[in-house]
């Protein structure tokens, strides 16, 4: 059995990010909501327990809060944020609200040389704060290790006890050796191995997905993104040809890219049906210009799609989607989660299904992803294939949806991605593609004067989509592509280049 970190989700944006430190430290980690009962925390036999931050006030008198009992489980307990104002009311100190507020890096500097939690640690770091409230009065046995330069306490212990908490983010980059705060608690504290990986993660999903199937079909609806192969393989591994792919060509794909696509998925071994359903999409989003309504349209029809081919297959039941981590927490399907865009994987989906989902990958990040990939002994040109969004360039080609300007857009993207290719640095980057913009602008060409389309094109670097940087691409290399697009691309005369990081952006623009 794993060994397992528990994390209680009291609603912080940066919950997901505890996991994958935890996970890039080799160490199990499972997300729970805060309401979750002791009785299912303690199935999981956790070596420890994190209980992250949140928006509320343990003041207020509908705050969210955990049950005591967790305080009781005989393991390390580390609260950050909301969870230090948590575990300080809980075991009987107190919480002030509202004069302390600090938001922002701030210097905290130790007053504990000896805490674990601290061990290898400089006297002073500069760490992420985001809290209104303030500890005010420590519990009983507890005693404070770090303050800020305002005097407000970051940090606090009760050894005894092996309960930990800070008041600052050290899952964040902004946070100095945040990494080792956290790698401390785990190894030092908890006692943790680091050995968890995920062959193991890999065995046990065959299982559970044989065992959830039994001897029904699963089909699966294939975009051709790393996501949706990835889940394919790793289910075709569990019930073999019970499994009925199907492949759907809305008219949203890149240049040439259905046909690829089904070259890859028959080397595979997958059986797969094809669907030309392009007219049908098209004529559904004709007119349509809101980003959500277009996501909400595509994955409606999507499942539409699926079920019409799953009543040709006797015994399906199942519907295999690769949704994974960043779409979930996106979509805003954990409870205190804002909205940020549906995804095509979690939205969309009608009221009455007629297929149960099976979601195997609905706890990885897309780096995880791509390793399982190698684990199964997928081809590099597949699990090494940049992102490309479910609704595909339907959420790149802003405003209306025609043919001609899907065109467009397919032909400049095509070459941005050639000329990156062609320089070497398409592997180095995480994801680049153009924008069709829904506005013209002036140009002149041949001594004419134009009125065409606006081409925007993204790069970015990012190890699992959660936050992103815009990559730095060599000048000469981007006036060739913008120069080889307003040549050959009938329709656009002006490429202009997005510098914006997630967050303040989304890598796609709608």
């Amino acid at each position: 059995m794993n060994e397992n970190i528990i994390i209680i989700n009291c609603g912080s944006q940066f919950t997901q990010l505890i996991a994958r430190r935890l996970r890039e430290m080799k160490i199990h980690s499972v997300i729970l909501n805060w309401d979750v009962s002791p009785e299912t925390a303690a199935s999981y036999s956790p070596k420890g327990i994190i209980i992250s931050g949140g928006p509320d006030s343990v003041n207020d008198p509908d705050a969210i809060s955990v049950d005591k009992k967790i305080f009781e489980f005989n393991c390390p307990v580390l609260g950050i944020c909301y969870g230090m104002q948590l575990m300080t009311k809980i075991c009987g100190g107190e919480v002030s609200s509202g004069s302390s507020s600090e938001y922002g890096v701030t210097l905290i500097k130790r007053s504990e040389k000896n805490s674990p939690l601290f061990k290898d640690i400089p006297e002073k770091i500069n760490a992420l704060m985001s809290h209104g409230d303030h500890v005010s009065k420590l519990p009983e046995g507890f005693s404070a290790t770090s303050a800020t330069e305002g005097g407000v306490i970051s940090s606090i212990e009760n050894k005894n006890k092996n309960f930990f908490a800070l008041q600052f983010h050290p899952e964040v980059a902004h946070t100095e050796h945040g990494e080792k705060i956290l790698r401390n608690f785990a190894f030092n504290v908890c006692g943790c191995a680091g050995d968890w990986d995920l062959t193991d993660w890999v065995e046990n999903t065959i299982s559970e997905i044989k065992n959830k199937v039994g001897d029904k079909k699963v089909v699966c609806g294939l975009s051709g993104g790393v996501d949706s192969s990835v889940a394919a393989v790793l289910v075709n591994r569990a019930i073999g040809q019970n499994l009925q792919c199907v492949f759907v060509n809305h008219g949203l794909m890149r240049l040439n890219e259905s046909e690829q696509v089904m070259e890859q998925y028959k080397a595979l071994g997958l059986n797969v049906i094809y669907v030309d359903a392009s007219e049908k999409f098209l004529r559904e989003l004709s007119g349509v210009t809101d980003p959500e309504k277009k996501r909400k349209i595509i994955g409606r029809l999507f499942i539409e799609v699926f079920e019409a081919e799953a009543k040709k297959i006797q015994d399906a039941e199942w519907l295999l989607q690769g949704t994974i981590y960043p779409d979930v927490i996106e979509s805003g399907s954990k409870k205190g989660a804002a909205l940020i865009k549906s995804h095509h994987n979690v939205g969309g989906l009608p009221e009455k299904m007629n297929l149960k989902l099976l979601e195997p990958l609905r706890d990885l990040f897309k780096d995880e992803v791509r390793e399982l990939g190698k684990i199964i002994g997928m081809p590099d040109e597949i699990i090494s294939r940049q992102p490309f969004p479910g609704p595909g360039l339907a959420v790149r080609c802003l405003g209306e949806l025609t043919k001609q300007r899907l065109d467009v857009l397919r032909e400049a993207d095509a070459i941005f991605r050639e000329e990156l290719k062609l320089a070497g640095l398409y592997k180095d980057i995480w994801q680049a593609f153009c924008v069709l913009l829904p506005v013209k602008s002036v140009g002149v060409m041949g001594d004419s004067r134009t009125y065409n389309e606006v081409i925007v094109l993204r790069a970015i670097n990012s190890q699992d989509a959660m936050t992103a940087e815009w990559s730095r691409i060599d000048f000469d290399v981007l006036d060739k592509v913008s120069k080889r697009i307003c040549n050959e691309v009938k329709g656009v005369n002006r490429v202009v280049l997005d510098v914006t990081s997630k967050p303040p952006a989304t890598i796609e623009w709608e």
